[in-house]
């Protein structure tokens, strides 16, 4: 069975920014786009079947003007299109499974950018198994490239890097190699962010021998390297650039998302179905990056 595109649609501008990076993500990778619409059931039995009232009637056109607009703009996609009832975190949730990834949208908080994650989109990423992309509203093609060289916007110039939040001392395959991928696709680079900490007992006796904290340094970004070192030479087109510094890499995943196409993120699988497992590096990117971020699932 061929694995899909997924978007979840609402109508909304968030979700339809969402629908338009799905769409270019389906012509990179070959595959279809599926949208789906979820209408959260009506409250109360229904004793009769009734006809269709004024939601689902918008929901056909809202969907089908959507589908048309995206196959005028992406002729080289498949676009299939539905809408079911339910709650729409589960739907969403079960949907990924039998996609290749989900694509949802999120309000943006406007200036610099970033994300309002609503409760869904939240439940969504904490339980789906497959990699859920959030696009913020009025995500355009053009902020994922290089301006021209007179600084315009621009869609045909080369793509930004994909930027990697890598935890080098437990690096995790899932996340790694999806950037990878993505970068490939794109024909762009990644660039890979590893931040650490020092241990306590470190910072007694750094003021007194600081080169102590030179050799931590050398370390960590020797970490780094040996963690990509296998990605490189399965990607040996896909430029690298690593950064290795000690402090949380929330805040530089944050600030570099600006220069970025899409950063990619973790998030450890649970299997408790009680609450949101997405840890504090991962939560604040969702929140508050200015590109695309792709959350993926990792044991």
């Amino acid at each position: 069975m061929t694995r899909t595109i997924t978007v979840g649609l609402d109508g909304s501008a968030e979700s339809r920014a969402a629908a338009e990076w799905a769409a270019r993500e389906a012509l990179l990778r070959g595959l279809p786009l599926r949208l789906l619409h979820v209408r959260r059931p009506a409250p109360g039995p229904v004793p009769v079947p009734s006809p269709p009232d004024d939601g689902t009637r918008w929901s056909d056109r809202m969907l089908r003007e959507t589908a048309e607009g995206l196959r005028l703009r992406h002729p080289g996609v498949a676009i299939t299109h539905e809408q079911t009832d339910g709650m729409p975190y589960e739907v969403l949730t079960e949907a990924a499974k039998d996609a290749e990834l989900l694509a949802l949208g999120s309000r943006g908080l406007g200036g610099i950018g970033g994300f309002l994650v609503g409760s869904v989109g939240l439940v969504v990423v904490a339980h789906a198994e497959r990699p859920v992309v959030l696009v913020r509203a009025g995500a355009q093609a053009a902020d994922e490239h290089e301006p021209d060289p007179a600084g315009i916007p621009s869609a045909a110039t080369r793509q930004r890097p994909v930027l990697l939040g890598l935890d080098a001392d437990r690096p995790h395959d899932p996340v790694t190699g999806f950037a990878f991928e993505e970068a490939a696709r794109r024909r762009t680079a990644v660039r890979a962010v590893h931040g650490w900490a020092l241990p306590p007992y470190y910072a007694y006796g750094l003021a007194a021998a600081p080169e102590a904290y030179d050799a931590v340094v050398r370390e960590e970004a020797g970490r780094l390297t040996e963690a990509l070192a296998p990605w490189r030479e399965k990607f040996p087109r896909v430029e690298v650039v690593e950064e290795s510094f000690g402090g949380s890499p929330s805040v530089r995943l944050v600030e570099a998302s600006a220069q970025s196409s899409l950063v990619v993120v973790g998030r450890r699988i649970r299997r408790n179905p009680l609450g949101a497992h997405i840890g504090p590096v991962t939560h604040a990117v969702m929140h508050h990056a200015a590109a695309p971020v792709a959350v993926v699932a990792h044991d």
